[in-house]
């Protein structure tokens, strides 16, 4: 019981210390778009706490840090890369206009801690994982969730790759990504984070009263399926893509299917 009333506080103790430094740089640098990047971050750091202070089997502990790990400093590498050197993201530009001038100081709640505080709730997969001493052994479970951990985490990966390949050759300008993963979904990334967050869950599920952690998966699905994932990236690419209309005619939008045959 020690574990449940002392690490998550910890944790969340943690990413709100980290997310306040990350809103001083942005300050400073008069661009939030840091804090996209301090996102997998935060996961990494949580899961890293966990395990050097929690008790739980430590074969399953390990596999969680190490899946979360890899998943969140790539993401975070990712996001950094894509990010450097540019204007601040329309999101929070948008949001930096609109609040005027106390922007500074209600970025803090607004972004970094709001943001803090869904990590850390998102993240209570990975510490009821982590922190379970039951059973001490790897079970089906455990390994159906890393194989759907290592198929989403591969799908987002290549299709982060094929899409800066395709973003990278000036002759794609203006153009809608249509090729590889996302002729079969025109939403691949997404689709790779859910498959993630639900492998996530089935470790989890693996242990005693586990089923709670489903909040965590859920609130990524709706993330993706319902706010700032596939509508707010839709609702823009709409207007800046002029064949985009066509693409999403054959293009599944989120679950990848074989694209549709163009209508003769």
């Amino acid at each position: 019981m020690e574990n449940w009333t002392t690490i998550p506080l910890i944790n969340l103790a943690t990413v709100a210390a980290m997310m306040t430094m990350g809103w001083i740089f942005s300050v400073l640098r008069r661009n939030v778009t840091i804090v996209d990047s301090l996102w997998g971050l935060g996961f990494v750091l949580v899961s890293g706490v966990t395990f050097w202070t929690g008790n739980g089997f430590a074969g399953r502990s390990l596999l969680i840090l190490i899946l979360t790990a890899a998943w969140g400093l790539r993401l975070a590498g990712y996001l950094t890369w894509r990010n450097w050197g540019k204007p601040e993201d329309h999101r929070y530009g948008q949001w930096r206009e609109n609040s005027g001038q106390p922007f500074w100081i209600v970025s803090l709640f607004k972004v970094f801690w709001l943001q803090a505080v869904f990590l850390w709730v998102i993240s209570l997969v990975l510490q009821k994982a982590q922190l379970s001493s039951a059973p001490s052994r790897f079970t089906a479970l455990d390994v159906m969730g890393t194989l759907v951990w290592v198929f989403g985490f591969v799908f987002e990966a290549v299709g982060d790759w094929q899409l800066a390949r395709f973003k990278a050759d000036p002759a794609n300008r203006g153009l809608v990504m249509n090729r590889g993963l996302w002729a079969w979904s025109r939403h691949p990334n997404y689709f790779g984070e859910f498959l993630i967050w639900w492998g996530f869950f089935m470790v989890a599920l693996a242990t005693p009263g586990g089923w709670w952690t489903m909040i965590s998966p859920i609130i990524i699905s709706i993330v993706l399926l319902k706010m700032t994932g596939v509508p707010l990236t839709e609702s823009a690419l709409k207007t800046r893509r002029p064949g985009y209309a066509e693409y999403i005619g054959r293009t599944s939008t989120f679950f990848p299917r074989p694209p549709r045959r163009k209508n003769r």
